[in-house]
């Protein structure tokens, strides 16, 4: 009887536990399980999980449920309550996380405590219609920007033996497209059983993922040396950082002990004097700033793809097919397009990473245009795709970039600054997807001019950067 009980109970766990050691095999691999980044990949995957069932309540609610013309004043609403305070919010989230480097692993759970309150809150609130949805779902967006903003200064200090950060990005950034992947069809089959199942799904994720920020290693709420970066620099700053970086006890050791002291004590009076000067290793260089820009660019252009194809798709689906379907293909193109971009971004291991932005940004471009030209529902799709691809390359691309011209001591607030700009970007760009009026070609131009000028504002000083090479040596 036993021995039964024991062969039923392996059989029913069998595919639970198959599946999960499959994906801590694949996620602790190279060294991913010794530094904690493998624990950080199945966190992130947790994230997007919760994130996405979120997604799916709302649009249920929001988008789908009525007429177009009131979906699009209800979605406009919910921008206003929402996103427009979310926006002011987000300057100040990464600010205040700096000033809080040696709770990361709290903050993170934090903000996953936060969603799973807010996401029964939001159940009780979709099912009647209340207002409550707004203040909670601006809640959702605030707690999310926060573990965004926490994660990027966490990624560095788990980097395995010989991972670049760009290596390391791109895995935990496809650990979440892949559980967002799944999580999405189980959601919408939740919400086939009632508004608030989503919500309670994601609450359990949520609650989960607190567990799983507590079991990141302690090394990621060390802060040692750590100082906050400005997002501008000049040529007078940047020589002071390289001074000041300065090290002559890492020069040959062809000086006697007396010698290398006074060095050591020049370099020490020089550090200071650069600090009294000006802001010295809290700058960033050229070369970060307009990739940063460019990627603004595409980002934007991502938040107006968005709310505008969902509005239009609504209106006029591709071909043969129901609303929801067209919107599920172009979403799949872009999930597709995004996932490849962020697998190629691992493989090029940051190899010019201003020229991967010009050209991929430069090839977005070209079937932009194409798509307002020559309309049609193969276009669009075509459009989602690379449009996934080309944020995803240049995001990569421009990690590396902070990784090669950012010094050590400012990277992680660097990263975090940088996402936050990325995000109100993508929310200035939604925002004009709502305003517009649903013409294809029109719209299409509108989001090919959005990124165009991203483009040929940034093209010139990128390539000069790539032909000067790195702006000052990295600290590794």
């Amino acid at each position: 009887m036993r021995r039964a009980a024991r062969v039923v109970g392996r059989a029913l766990r069998t595919p639970v536990t198959g599946p999960a050691r499959g994906i801590r095999k694949v996620t602790h691999a190279q060294g991913a399980g010794e530094s904690g980044l493998g624990r950080l990949i199945e966190l992130h995957g947790v994230n997007g999980a919760g994130d996405v069932m979120i997604t799916v309540a709302l649009a249920s609610t929001v988008f789908f449920s009525v007429p177009t013309d009131e979906a699009r004043g209800r979605v406009a609403l919910y921008l206003a309550v929402t996103m427009l305070p979310f926006t002011l919010l987000a300057p100040v989230v990464g600010p205040l996380l700096d000033r809080l480097p040696h709770g990361r692993r709290a903050a993170m759970a934090g903000s996953m405590l936060a969603r799973a309150v807010l996401a029964l809150v939001l159940s009780g609130a979709v099912a009647t219609g209340s207002l409550e949805m707004y203040p909670a779902a601006l809640g959702v967006l605030v707690a999310s920007k926060a573990y965004g903003v926490v994660r990027s200064a966490v990624v560095p200090r788990l980097l395995p033996q010989g991972f670049s950060l760009v290596k390391a990005n791109s895995r935990v950034t496809l650990g979440g497209l892949l559980a967002t992947g799944v999580a999405a069809p189980v959601g919408a089959g939740l919400q086939m059983i009632g508004p608030g199942w989503p919500l309670y799904g994601a609450c359990l994720l949520f609650l989960g993922g607190a567990f799983l920020s507590f079991r990141l290693p302690p090394k990621v709420d060390s802060a040692r040396g750590e100082r906050r970066a400005l997002l501008a620099a000049d040529e007078q700053h940047l020589a002071a950082a390289v001074d000041a970086r300065w090290d002559p006890v890492a020069e040959p050791a062809t000086r006697n002990t007396m010698e290398k002291e006074k060095e050591r004590e020049k370099g020490e009076e020089k550090g200071k004097e650069r600090r009294r000067k000006g802001p010295g290793l809290r700058t960033v260089g050229p070369a970060v700033t307009h990739a940063l820009a460019a990627n603004a660019c595409v980002r934007c252009q991502s938040g107006f793809l968005i709310f505008f194809l969902a509005f239009l798709l609504r209106e006029h689906p591709l071909t043969g097919q129901s609303a929801a379907v067209s919107l599920a293909v172009v979403g799949v193109a872009a999930g597709a397009g995004n996932a490849l971009g962020t697998a190629v971004g691992a493989w090029l291991r940051a190899r010019a990473p201003e020229v991967i932005i010009v050209t991929v940004v430069g090839a977005l471009v070209a079937v932009a245009v194409s798509a307002a030209v020559f309309f049609g529902a193969a276009v669009v799709a075509v459009l989602g795709a690379v449009a996934g691809f080309t944020q995803a390359l240049a995001k990569l691309s421009l990690d590396a970039l902070i990784q090669r011209d950012v010094p050590e001591l400012v990277r992680t607030s660097a990263f975090a600054r940088s996402e936050t700009l990325l995000q109100m970007a993508w929310v200035v760009g939604g925002a004009i997807g709502i305003a517009l009026p649903l013409r294809g070609p029109l719209g299409l131009s509108v989001g090919a001019l959005i990124v165009a000028l991203g483009w040929l504002t940034t093209v010139r000083a990128l390539l000069a950067s790539a032909r000067r090479g790195a702006s000052h040596p990295r600290v590794a």
